[in-house]
């Protein structure tokens, strides 16, 4: 078995993967209104994310009774700061909530949770 990559479901799959796109700087493999896909260079496990009609942005940290994130993204970095800058560019929100001093937790606009950490 060889797993291909992980999908995340939005509101609009074109405007997420244009996010990741900005944030990754990973280019499209597969283009479809309801389904896009974003190749990582020099292959491995690529990003992908498909139409939801009926989506339901998670809440960070978990609350009861709120929706609660099922998946989120871990993105080795080398340089936190610098990074951090780069994503709420690209056009991500830092979290309210930080639990950790050496990863910063963002929401990307459709709400799904992604750490930028360094080693």
């Amino acid at each position: 078995m060889t797993m291909t990559g992980v999908v995340l479901d939005a509101p609009d799959a074109r405007e997420l993967a244009a996010f990741y796109q900005r944030l990754l700087g990973w280019s499209a493999t597969q283009d479809e209104t309801d389904w896009v896909v974003l190749g990582a260079p020099g292959g491995g496990a690529g990003l992908s994310f498909q139409t939801e009609k009926l989506y339901v942005r998670p809440v960070w940290p978990a609350r009861p009774g709120e929706p609660q994130m099922s998946v989120h993204l871990d993105i080795r970095v080398e340089d936190l700061e610098a990074a951090s800058a780069h994503a709420t560019q690209a056009g991500a929100t830092l979290a309210g909530f930080q639990p950790q001093e050496h990863v910063r937790v963002f929401l990307d606009p459709a709400g799904h949770p992604f750490c930028l950490y360094v080693d």
